[in-house]
């Protein structure tokens, strides 16, 4: 049988779940948006009975987030809901979907019993995945149902590891080795006492050993990322924020470099600033760029592009740009750009001619009108992304407007030299134009790296057929619960980071931008209110757990700034100093996560937790490497004892000090950890202790900066 095409998916049916909600006023229109739907406003319209409205969502069992959107723009929790903060500073309404056969039987391991309709497995990324030599499987079964589960394959039984576990669910993994050189077959074998159920493409059996998955070698294609990322520190820059390096292309009306921000100022960062500053980014240790958007726009934050093939002038031109990526690639430096495929700006040529013409336009169907005369007004009578007036939907659909989109791709992958591509609200346009994108941007570089935007699970688009990663904002949330809001235990801290990495596919978790400050959240330090301690912490995490680390710029200076446009301030160069601890902290890590292997590449290793102590811990393992990670969150020094597996190296140094400390026959590491403080240690191989050494000789270089403000 041919895995790829085979079409037996088990237990995807979900329930139907019916969404209501009682205005106390008269809406034009109600819809539900969350967390499965990708908060889509669109998406899910509701029905009106008087002023009480209604839609029923087929929903997946687990845990569930969502707001009721009236009249297309005001967003409420469920006044009949439960409200939980989401990590980003908002509040929405939690749902849990619990199947009704959980009912049925009190769900214990060893009562014989197993929940049937829990069992799941699908024929794709993640739950069947070729990595680093091995097939990896996954299996969902009903949380502490079961007693164990096993991979059968080849006449061998593989015990799969219980790796994730919720309210809901157990995931269960294994890896099997494979060289792809000739057929592998394996099923499921669930076992509680005396009930075995067997897993196959034929459904749950009994005693079926015939119920077998097949994989051809010929025919089965893994899901390849591009290789690069996961030894990348990328640092997301905003350009008009960094720095003012061409005094000539200011806009008429410059803030101050230090003003504050409006949702309308401009400081007069351009390519040219970006440019000057490239020997810091060395200094501190980065290897790329994610650049926000810089083609010609009306807005200081360029979201709303007016024309795909222009840089904005306040930045430069496009053979400057195009320079500038090619002066940053020579330097070991690679550039990611930000770009809008679903929505344009007002200025944008096609919709000014809508404006002018109406009906006669021959860009007309670009975009979705929704009735006439066109006009740029609130609840505009055309679909606006988020119902903005000042930007448009694009009608990806039109071929006209495809081929001009897609066109610009080319361009500038002709033009300049990019690695990749940052995909706007990427989760809004529809998912056959990326698989056309992927096949776009691959033919022209198979290393290109494509990233898209959303917020939550992002597991629809990472099957190996639209984008690389995502922007990891769940990451974020659990970082900012535990370290920034203290909300958290140092177990849920650990399943948090856990459930997250086991979203997708491990090549597509050390592939995530993992970041816990953007331009669209308030940053670290705002949200940790001035804790230091707390954001060294967090960045410690972000540094040493799977996925590629994303520095917001001034992110490693401790800037802080709260919601949008207070986290988009200009740059602090004057805390660009020797100084600067966190600075230096940042550039320790940095250098030592882009010449680590373990780090890049390993598997993450859960250990013993300490809620009471508040002492949180866990490892990352490839081959004969591993780092060793802990964290003391309570304000009192603390005695840690970290259980490791019996067969790691007894020596292990900490990477940040470079002092030696020793793993005890009985595999336990026992830590000394001042009030909020972290550990991280590496195998104290030659290869580590030459990486300590560099980091540490890059952090004491004199980082100040000796150009003049801008």
């Amino acid at each position: 049988m041919n895995l790829v095409l085979l079409s037996v998916l088990l237990n995807l049916q979900g329930i139907n779940h019916e969404f209501r909600y009682e205005a106390d006023k008269d809406y034009k229109t109600v819809s539900v948006a969350g967390t499965f739907n990708s908060w889509n406003n669109q998406a899910n319209p509701m029905t009106q009975n008087g002023r009480t409205w209604t839609t029923t969502i087929n929903l997946k069992p687990g845990a569930h987030q969502y707001k009721f959107v009236l009249d297309g723009t005001t967003w409420i929790t469920d006044p009949k809901g439960k409200d939980v903060p989401d990590g980003n500073g908002h509040i929405n309404t939690a749902l849990t979907i619990v199947p009704p056969d959980y009912l049925l039987n009190p769900g214990r391991p060893g009562d014989s019993v197993i929940t049937e309709s829990a069992i799941e497995f699908r024929p794709e990324v993640p739950f069947l995945n070729y990595d680093q030599g091995n097939l990896t499987v996954r299996l969902r079964t009903r949380a502490n149902d079961i007693m164990y589960v096993e991979a059968r394959s080849g006449g061998k039984d593989i015990l799969m590891s219980r790796r994730q576990q919720d309210e809901l669910v157990d995931l269960w993994t294994a890896r099997i080795p494979w060289d792809r050189k000739k057929k592998l077959d394996f099923y499921f074998a669930c076992v509680d006492a005396s009930a075995v159920r067997l897993v196959g493409p034929r459904g749950i059996t009994g005693y079926d050993r015939t119920n077998v998955f097949s994989l051809d070698p010929m025919s089965y294609k893994p899901f390849e990322v591009p290789a690069w990322v996961e030894n990348t520190v990328f640092y997301q820059i905003f350009p008009d924020r960094f720095d003012n390096g061409d005094k000539k292309n200011d806009p008429k009306e410059r803030t101050e470099w230090l003003g504050t921000p409006t949702y309308s100022n401009r400081y007069g960062g351009d390519m040219a600033g970006i440019k000057r500053r490239v020997p810091y980014l060395q200094r501190l240790g980065v290897n790329a760029i994610y650049i926000n958007p810089v083609m010609a726009a009306n807005s200081n934050h360029r979201y709303d592009p007016g024309d795909f093939y222009k840089i904005d002038p306040e930045f430069g031109t496009n053979d400057e740009f195009a320079a500038l990526t090619k002066h940053m690639d020579k330097e070991g430096i690679k550039v990611v750009l930000d770009q809008i495929f679903d929505h344009v700006g007002i200025t944008f040529p096609p919709f000014v001619d809508l404006l002018k013409n109406q009906q006669n336009s021959k860009y007309k169907d670009w975009f979705f009108v929704k009735s006439w005369p066109v006009e740029v007004r609130p609840n505009p009578p055309y679909v606006g992304w988020w119902g903005t007036e000042y930007m448009p939907k694009i009608n990806l659909a039109n071929k006209e407007a495809y081929d001009y989109l897609m066109k610009s791709v080319d361009f500038w992958m002709a033009k300049a030299t990019l690695a990749g591509w940052r995909l706007d609200v990427a989760n809004e346009a529809p998912q056959w134009f990326w698989k056309d994108f992927r096949k776009r941007v691959k033919g022209i570089d198979p290393n290109a790296w494509i990233v898209g935007e959303v917020w939550t699970d992002a597991g629809e688009w990472l099957k190996g057929d639209q984008w690389d990663a995502s922007m990891n904002y769940p990451f974020r949330d659990v970082c900012i619960q535990f370290f920034a809001k203290k909300q958290t235990k140092p177990s849920e801290f650990v399943n948090g980071l856990m459930r997250v990495h086991n979203l997708y596919a491990p090549q597509v978790s050390r592939n995530q931008l993992n970041l816990i400050s953007s331009h669209d959240v308030p940053r670290f330090m705002h949200e940790a209110n001035g804790d230091r301690k707390m954001a060294a912490m967090a960045a410690i995490t972000q540094f040493t757990w799977p996925g590629a680390p994303s520095v917001y710029y001034g992110e490693e200076l401790g800037m802080d700034g709260g919601v949008d446009p207070m986290n988009r301030k200009g740059m602090r160069w004057d805390l660009a100093t020797s100084k600067n601890e966190l600075l230096e902290l940042y550039t320790k890590l940095a250098h030592i996560r882009t010449r680590s292997k373990v780090l890049a590449a390993g598997e993450p290793v859960i250990f013993n937790q300490d809620d009471a102590k508040q002492i949180a811990a866990y490892g990352r393992r490839f081959n004969a490497d591993f780092a060793i990670v802990a964290f003391n969150r309570s304000d009192k020094p603390q005695k840690a004892v970290v259980n490791v597996p019996l067969d790691w190296k007894k020596d292990v140094v900490n990477a940040l000090t470079g002092e030696r400390v020793t793993i005890s026959a009985s595999g336990k590491l026992a830590l000394d950890l001042p009030p909020f403080s972290a550990f991280f240690g590496l195998n104290a191989s030659t290869h580590h202790i030459t990486t300590v050494a560099e980091a540490k000789a890059a952090a004491q270089k004199q980082l100040s900066i000796k150009e003049p403000l801008p």
